[in-house]
């Protein structure tokens, strides 16, 4: 089965040549650790390689997305602006449907149907970026979001030729039980830990999950540079 490339320089030899096509794949961690940057080498290679791409931004205005590709020399601007690629600006609309009160803004208007999130996702996309899912989840039940998670997962799943990527940052992964690793094809984990032989502070990859494909449980250390990220 032919691949999709991660962009990543080194990392699809890692995973058995790149990211399962037409598969749901989920990047976790904490605050810091190179979330988004995962996203903008996914996002730039499969707009190098042709596809029509769908980010859906939930916590990040579209131009600081662009303006992040281009700093690591990753531009996604020109896609964007042939329409190649399209940035749903989901923040901003989650943002003017919170509700004001004197005393402050209230949840009630965050509130979002996971399954309805494939909606920014038209016929003919190749690759969907969501990012960050987590933000939809603080108001769910365990079992609801179980239930909407894997509807989302299914929809998108049957979408010919569509393979996704999911970013939820490790607060929401913990608060949903880790149950959104069970219903992915494929898991990538990004920590910042502090090595006990040096005392330095250093960023690994963990591949939890990755299924048809054979790997090694050692974390992978990375960095990340003005170039984006470098295996190490």
């Amino acid at each position: 089965m032919k691949r999709i490339s991660s962009g990543i320089p080194g990392f699809d030899d890692r995973i058995g040549g790149g990211y399962l096509p037409g598969r749901v794949l989920l990047i976790t961690g904490d605050t810091g650790t190179g979330k988004t940057t995962f996203t903008v080498h996914f996002l730039h290679r499969a707009c190098l390689d042709g596809k029509k791409c769908v980010l859906v931004a939930t916590e990040e205005l579209p131009e600081d997305i662009l303006e992040l590709s281009e700093m690591m020399d990753l531009g996604l601007t020109k896609y964007y602006e042939s329409g190649q690629l399209t940035i749903e600006k989901a923040f901003q609309k989650r943002s003017e449907k919170v509700q004001t009160s004197k005393f402050g803004f209230t949840p009630e208007g965050l509130e979002i149907d996971l399954p309805t999130l494939s909606d920014y996702v038209p016929e003919g996309t190749d690759i969907v970026v969501i990012d960050n899912i987590g933000v939809f989840t603080l108001r769910l039940s365990i079992q609801d979001f179980r239930d909407q998670f894997d509807a989302l997962n299914f929809i998108l799943s049957t979408k010919a030729g569509c393979t996704s990527m999911f970013v939820m940052d490790d607060t929401a992964l913990k608060m949903t039980h880790n149950l959104a690793e069970y219903s992915v094809s494929g898991s990538l984990r990004l920590m910042v830990n502090e090595n006990p032989y040096t005392g330095n502070i250093e960023r690994y990859i963990r591949i939890p999950k990755m299924r048809r494909t054979c790997l090694s449980l050692n974390p992978i250390r990375f960095e990340i540079t003005s170039s984006g990220i470098k295996l190490l």
